[in-house]
């Protein structure tokens, strides 16, 4: 059969409409993602209200691509099975709306018209009378259609029509909306690879070893909208040489996420890795990171806590400083767990910055825990049976649960303090949450 249609840009070889075979067309169909798929609801009711208001007894949401029409919807049809719900596009009427480029197309007597009375499918699809409007995606491909069919030749009232036109701007809507869901998906997903690629670089691949000492560390991105790890954080820690047998422990917290955070969080940690060497405490370093965020128009301010420290016989021994950062907890062997280090002022704003380094020794079996706020202010998510039930897991509750860890090594009580933050705020992080843990071993 040939089409005989003034407005088609062409045929293909084997007469049906050149414009079936458009790579964006068939492009489009693929991307609405719904060819092959079950029936669902919303599709179903704007059908039945079709074949309801016009009284036709059939309506479709059909897709159709280069060599088929698929029936997303066929009220009026006794079939389920995907395999059931399509038929050539020779046999189907929708590829007269292809070919007529978005324009509805209307028959009242399908076996007089002109254009239909050949058609293979007007006797064994019993089509008296065919009414379609075009589905359209955001760029103005065709689709398919959303028709009804009626048994017996009918005259289409302006009422019928308005109603189909009305109804196939809604299945078309539905379409889009679909699609933008899932590119928004698809974007989500991207940028937290991104940004978990980012925050990767942000931290050390693995903690410098130091023979004689157990360290752990621990990175919890904040979640968003149900997901974590989504924007970039400001969290970071490190561990590394400073000089001769000498070692650093940093951990900060830069405010703000994205990519602005990103900038201060790496240029803190390399600067800080840059004067550790030369620095002659905690407290001067802090110090001289504060005047590089000044000198740098660093758009973010950051709390950090710095320690320099040495092994001992007796243990460890070493200094820490804190800049607007939660004090240090340190985990004695017998249990006993007390705060460490002197309140400081953050970075990145003033440049008269008061910070005070504090001594202090670990003997073996102690553990030193650094931690960022989101351990020390964790809640569960707004809104969420946890969320009136449970309190702020603040400095008291984590202090009570590293108490809880007494004798456990320092990978250990890094699982297990990630795991009461979880149990509190039901994994849905309120803030980035980084932990690192130093630890003495006991005595053979």
């Amino acid at each position: 059969m040939t089409v005989d249609l003034d407005s088609v840009a062409g045929v293909r070889g084997d007469g049906l409409p050149a414009a079936l075979s458009d790579p964006l067309r068939l492009a489009a169909v693929a991307a609405t993602g719904l060819l092959d798929t079950g029936p669902e609801e919303v599709f179903e009711d704007l059908a039945s209200l079709a074949a309801r208001v016009t009284g036709s007894g059939r309506a479709f949401v059909t897709l159709v691509d280069g060599e088929r029409s698929f029936w997303k919807s066929c009220v009026g049809v006794d079939a389920t099975a995907a395999a059931d719900r399509q038929n050539p596009v020779r046999e189907s009427f929708c590829y007269f709306l292809v070919g007529l480029g978005g324009e509805p197309f209307v028959v009242h007597d399908a076996a007089g018209d002109p254009r239909t009375r050949d058609h293979p499918s007007v006797g064994p699809m019993r089509i008296g009378a065919w009414a379609g409007f075009p589905l359209l995606a955001p760029g103005g491909e065709v689709l398919g259609s959303f028709c009804v069919i009626d048994d017996s030749p009918r005259i289409w009232s302006d009422a019928d029509l308005t109603t189909l036109e009305t109804l196939a701007r809604s299945v078309s809507a539905e379409i889009h909306l679909r699609q933008s869901l899932e590119s928004a998906r698809q974007a989500h997903r991207v940028s937290a690879r991104l940004a978990h690629s980012l925050q990767q670089g942000l931290l050390p691949p693995a903690l410098h070893a130091i023979p004689g000492l157990e360290t752990a560390a621990s990175y919890l991105p904040a979640s968003a909208g149900g997901v974590t790890g989504v924007e970039v954080g400001g969290d970071f820690y490190d561990l590394f040489p400073t000089r001769g047998a000498s070692f650093a422990a940093v951990l900060g917290d830069v405010c703000g996420k994205g990519v602005e955070a990103a900038k201060v969080t790496a240029m803190a940690r390399y600067t800080v890795r840059a004067i550790a060497s030369r620095a002659p405490s905690p407290a001067a370093l802090l110090g001289e990171l504060n005047t590089a965020m000044l000198t740098q128009h660093a758009p973010r301010f950051l709390t950090a806590a710095y320690t320099a420290f040495r092994l001992t016989p007796a243990g460890l021994a070493g200094r820490i400083s804190l800049a607007g950062h939660p004090p240090a907890l340190v985990r004695r062997a017998d249990g006993r767990v007390h705060r460490l280090g002197a309140p400081g002022t953050l970075l990145g704003v003033v440049p008269d910055v008061r910070l005070a380094d504090v001594r202090f020794r670990l003997a073996p079996g102690d553990l030193l825990l650094l931690y960022t706020d989101g351990a020390c202010e964790a809640r569960p998510r707004p809104g969420s049976p946890l969320g009136s039930a449970q309190p702020v897991f603040g400095e008291d509750e984590l202090a009570a649960a590293l108490a809880g860890t007494r004798g456990l090594d320092a990978e250990t009580t890094v699982k297990e303090i990630c795991g009461a933050l979880a149990a509190h705020h039901g994994g849905w992080a309120s803030d980035d949450t980084a932990l690192l843990a130093l630890r003495v071993p006991p005595s053979s």
